[in-house]
């Protein structure tokens, strides 16, 4: 900061800039809200379809948040500029009141140029006659103190005009388009961030055998107090660099690194410290700076590399999936990412033809992760689990091709025109991961498999095919399925329709997969009711089971095979049974409705609607119930009693959406009476009915069923039946229908009917598979 710029300046121009930076800030909190209480609020109550409902609802919600954005950004803006402000005022102020206090005692102040100055005395020639003594003889004390306390001031004041340029430079380089969320009440947070970001990240380029245990802890409270902070994750990441990223964790985890004094006093934190550096790296993709943006194309480039070159070591896949575990990755830099690693599978496998020797724990192996238990030595497990946080990257990945039957290095062969010979198949990463790979095999201490690599593929899966981060619920703003969304689970129905074993042998996947069935209700509910659409003239299946976003159009009989096999684990089935409770309490009060508006109604009379909607309810529940006998009389030897636990915690999880206008699934409904879901059925008929259906559901295979099949089979019947009463009930009570007395009726036919078709199905199922099913 030069002297004169300082000592002279005219504070006009920052003022009205903070004066219109504040002004702008009040107009955006008034954008915001009207673009989040009109806009983007309309848009989710809106009746969406095709297209439009898998972008232009999109598109609205995003829009409405960029405003969020600009005004969250324009916040922290002026803060910044009004601290900045305030501070060069008190500095111009100090500098006044010292060159004042020099002048006092005979010292002037000169600019020398280049941001330079000089203090001098002042000597008047008749001091040297003055009676009091006073010789005009400068004190070089004087000199000296007031030329320190000057260049202090403008040292503080050159390091707040720096520190100020320094973060607004960091934010708006945060986003190259649209706005940032960065938030900052003032200046000196945002430098604080800056500044500790520099600090850890010069801790964290040592040699990891030097670091220390209060280094350690100093990396691991920094990075946990700063993980979710932007500028500081992006000065952070960009300045320990791509390199030195896999170096320090590696050298941190792995024991055969050696050092001694953080293996022996805080192996117990490794994981808290894997969590944060995660967390950060997650936060730091997220930024559009140029100097991200070579981050993220040099990590890429070095994946497949040794991480210490001609010394070996672990590639940098390796590594840096396992920091992936944790937080939010950018997903281009996801979908890029997987394009290599998938190339370098490819490479040492042979394209799937041999395992991938490559990656699996062995004696030379590192260590490379700290959650959980196992080695972290094949990329795939902590790569997928990154994808479960990250929907549209899951999406994209599972989709894209692993190998083409054009290659002629294709090692799969199938027969897929059942005339006995074998051909070479195209396989996407989805079947590829899913139904070929062989898994690298690790165990725990007592001997246990570890099952981390395929459940972190079933969590992806979840991501990928629902469109909302796995274990996470569906909101208003999850967009309803697009087609690369169907496509993925129709392949997935299918893969577990050809071959249940894919899931039955690795059961614990069954909770993701019962979660993506529990969210495609409507397609499954279509695919059951074979029947045309109103489009053919005909009975219109396609608007007893509306759909807003892309039909799957999966196959009955796959569906059936989809869900006898998922419902043999206690927690896909819970998923399932659940949701097609409150799927049909949400379709009972919609169709009952008589404000629904013409052009979406079935086109049949109560009566035929009720039937038809208990008719599949009763299916759904029957195939249900033979997943269940077969886990539970089966080799598997389930218990009732976990099946009971699974359900009774799903009345926690459905809690949580029951209200928010969509249901179990993404989009059940799209109408502009009831909005994007269930709207106001799920507040009253769908929670009352999840009510009955808890209290009627809790332990009635163990208080009456045992282990006899038909008692089994009748016993589930009638608590189908029971449910659809009170669904059908309780949506013609709350629009005053005139047709209670009959629906007991109507209820119980077609509840029944929909139990034989379910036995049909099963029978078909086992003709078609070579197997017996017990009457």
């Amino acid at each position: 900061m030069d002297f004169n710029a300082l000592y002279h300046a005219n504070f006009k121009l920052l003022d009205d800039a903070v004066t219109d930076w504040s002004t702008l800030v009040k107009h955006l909190a008034d954008l915001k809200k009207d673009a989040e209480e009109d806009l983007h609020k309309t848009a989710v109550k809106a009746d969406w379809a095709g297209v439009n409902a898998q972008v232009s609802q999109q598109f609205i919600g995003k829009t409405a948040g960029e405003f969020g954005d600009a005004h969250t950004q324009a916040t922290t803006i002026h803060n910044i500029l009004r601290d900045t402000r305030d501070e060069l005022k008190s500095f111009h102020q100090q500098l006044t009141d010292a060159v004042s206090r020099g002048q006092k005692k005979n010292l002037t102040v000169i600019d020398a140029g280049g941001g330079k100055f000089t203090v001098m005395g002042n000597t008047r020639p008749d001091w040297s006659s003055d009676p009091s003594g006073n010789t005009g003889a400068t004190n070089q004390k004087d000199v000296d103190d007031l030329r320190d306390e000057i260049q202090g001031i403008l040292g503080k004041a050159t390091e707040s005009d720096n520190s100020a340029k320094d973060v607004l430079t960091a934010i708006v380089d945060q986003s190259r388009m649209g706005f940032s969320d960065a938030s900052y009440q003032d200046r000196d947070t945002a430098a604080a961030a800056v500044k500790e970001a520099d600090e850890l990240a010069k801790l964290a380029r040592k040699d990891p055998d030097d670091l220390s245990v209060e280094d350690f802890d100093r990396l691991n409270k920094g990075l946990k107090t700063y993980a979710n902070d932007p500028l500081f994750a992006e000065r952070f990441t960009t300045d320990l660099g791509p390199a030195k990223t896999l170096e320090f964790w590696t050298g941190v985890s792995d024991p055969n690194r050696g050092n001694w004094d953080l293996g022996h006093q805080r192996l117990d934190q490794f994981d808290d410290l894997q969590r944060n550096l995660g967390l950060t790296l997650a936060h730091a993709t997220q930024s559009d700076s140029t100097a991200m943006a070579e981050w993220k194309r040099k990590m890429i480039d070095i994946g497949d590399q040794p991480i210490y070159g001609d010394r070996g070591g672990p590639m940098g896949f390796q590594v840096m999936s396992n920091l992936m575990r944790t937080g939010d990755y950018d997903d281009q830099f996801l979908k890029d990412y997987g394009t290599k690693l998938m190339d370098t599978e490819r490479k040492l496998t042979g394209k799937g033809e041999h395992p991938n020797l490559m990656w699996r724990l062995s004696a030379p192996s590192s260590w490379l992760n700290r959650i959980g238990d196992d080695s972290g030595n094949d990329p795939l497990t902590g790569y997928l689990k990154g994808l479960s946080n990250s929907p549209d990257a899951a999406t994209d990945f599972f989709n894209q091709q692993y190998v083409s039957k054009d290659d002629p290095d294709n090692p799969f062969e199938r027969d897929t025109d059942g005339n006995g010979k074998k051909g070479k198949v195209s396989l996407s990463n989805f079947q590829y991961l899913f139904e070929e790979r062989d898994w690298p095999q690790e165990t725990n201490l007592h001997g246990d498999e570890l099952i981390t690599g395929r459940n972190n593929l079933a969590l992806a899966l979840e991501a990928a095919t629902t469109g909302h981060p796995a274990g996470e619920i569906p909101t208003d703003d999850t967009p309803p399925h697009s087609p690369d969304q169907a496509n993925l689970m129709r392949a997935l129905v299918n893969s577990v329709s050809d071959d249940p074993s894919r899931v039955k042998d690795h059961s614990y996947m069954s909770d993701s997969l019962g979660q993506i069935g529990s969210e495609y209700l409507p397609d499954i509910h279509r695919a059951m009711a074979d029947g045309p659409t109103v489009k053919d003239g005909a009975s219109g299946w396609n608007l007893l089971y509306p759909l807003a976003g892309t039909d799957a159009k999966l196959d009955h009989s796959a569906v059936t095979r989809f869900l006898v096999t998922v419902s043999q684990n206690p927690e896909g089935y819970a998923a399932l049974h659940v949701g097609e409770k409150a799927y049909t309490a949400s379709l009972m009060d919609y169709h009952l409705n008589p404000d629904l508006p013409a052009d979406q109604r079935y086109p049949h009379d109560a009566h035929d609607t009720i039937t038809s909607l208990s008719r599949k309810s009763g299916e759904f529940s029957g195939l249900l119930a033979q997943g269940r006998q077969e886990a539970v009389l089966g080799p598997a030897a389930e218990k009732d009693s976990d099946y009971d636990y699974a359900v009774s915690q799903k009345k926690n999880f459905i809690s949580g959406f029951v209200g928010t206008g969509v249901g179990i699934g993404t989009s059940f409904i799209a109408s502009p009476v009831v909005g994007a879901g269930v709207g106001g059925a799920a507040g009253t008929v769908t929670s009352m009915v999840l009510e009955a259906f808890y209290k009627d559901d809790s332990g009635q295979y163990r208080a009456e069923a045992g282990h006899d099949i038909a008692t089994r089979w009748e016993t589930i019947k009638d608590s189908t039946t029971n449910i659809n009463y009170a669904a059908a009930h309780e949506a013609a009570k709350a629009h005053h229908a005139d047709y209670t007395d009959q629906i007991d009726t109507w209820v119980s036919e077609g509840t029944a009917t929909g139990f034989n078709d379910a036995s049909t199905d099963i029978h078909a199922m086992a003709k078609d598979m070579d197997t017996e099913i017990p009457d």
